[in-house]
């Protein structure tokens, strides 16, 4: 089973979202939603200084299985995006809560109002 960091919101559609600093949160997606995925080979995200709407699509994740959609979990500004994960999308698979993370939005949204640890962990099991 796929471990749930209790730091962080989560989206029905297998996001991750830190708490705000300084107005800015980290998104990416969950453990569960990589191993699903299964080797992650691509990633298409936003631009920086791109606007994101909660709920809408971003981006993508490309596996040897599928392509999925990336969802932004929060509206708002991109102002950072992981090169590293482009350069290499086989870190989403192996430290998507860390080196994984897919880029970060400069929000007003309270992530609060997404699914906490518990909520997702429940989610998750029930898929």
């Amino acid at each position: 089973m796929s471990t749930v960091p209790e730091t962080l919101y989560y989206t029905q559609e297998h996001e991750w979202v830190t708490e705000p600093s300084d107005g800015v949160v980290s998104i990416g997606i969950t453990a569960y939603a990589a191993d699903a995925l299964g080797d992650i080979v691509y990633v298409s995200l936003p631009q920086e200084g791109a606007s994101v709407e909660a709920g809408e699509p971003c981006g993508e994740a490309e596996s040897t299985k599928s392509v999925s959609d990336v969802y932004s979990p929060v509206t708002g500004e991109v102002v950072a995006v992981n090169t590293a994960v482009e350069e290499d999308p086989a870190v989403i698979n192996s430290d998507p809560y860390g080196e994984g993370w897919l880029f970060r939005v400069r929000t007003d949204d309270d992530p609060a109002d997404l699914l906490d640890a518990p909520a997702y962990s429940k989610l998750i099991e029930e898929a």
